[in-house]
């Protein structure tokens, strides 16, 4: 009988065992190195002095200032002011019309809100306050919110907003959830 096949069945079967038994031992599964390269990684930048405008269309909207900055990069991007904030706010005409401070601050960047905490306090430019430990600023909106007690302060008015409150940027208009205070009314508002 001829051999149409150069090759025996048995060199090519002796050849494909060492050939899978050198990938084997060229493989290595080493569970540190995977988790390495597969774990989700977390950059930071870091930033000192910082002063950030926030422009709408040309228009100044509002500066921000802080000692001490961290952008994180991970799925939501947040820049982070572990070291307190302060951020005047500007209206149409540029001049300013409210302030800001706080302790701490978190802006998300794609959802446009950042959380404050810590000794928040707001003035207008009429010199009315809010006190919060807590307050939720929304940048799409130009609205603080609240869930935290909040004291907001005028010449004529002393309210506190037991489970917080809702608030225009300006401050010209804030719904107080459960508010107790005192407030001075006119008393041509009596008279009939």
């Amino acid at each position: 009988m001829i051999n149409r096949y150069p090759f025996s069945i048995k060199i090519l079967f002796a050849a494909a065992i060492i050939t899978g038994c050198f990938l084997f031992i060229g493989c290595e599964n080493d569970t540190k190195k995977i988790k390495a390269w597969t774990e989700d990684k977390t950059m930071t930048e870091e930033g000192t002095g910082i002063v950030s405008y926030l422009s709408d269309g040309g228009v100044m909207k509002a500066k921000l200032t802080s000692p001490y900055m961290y952008r994180v990069l991970t799925d939501t991007i947040f820049l982070e002011f572990p070291d307190s904030l302060h951020i005047d706010f500007y209206d149409s005409t540029g001049k300013i019309e409210t302030r800001l401070d706080a302790d701490y601050g978190k802006y998300f960047e794609s959802l446009n809100k950042a959380y404050l905490r810590g000794n928040v306090i707001v003035i207008n430019i009429k010199g009315d306050t809010l006190l919060t430990p807590e307050l939720w600023w929304d940048q799409s909106t130009a609205l603080f919110y609240s869930d935290s007690v909040a004291q907001y302060h005028t010449s004529d008015k002393h309210i506190t907003g037991g489970k917080g409150l809702q608030a225009t940027q300006d401050l010209s208009s804030i719904i107080f959830k459960e508010p107790t205070g005192t407030v001075l009314v006119n008393d041509s508002l009596y008279q009939q």
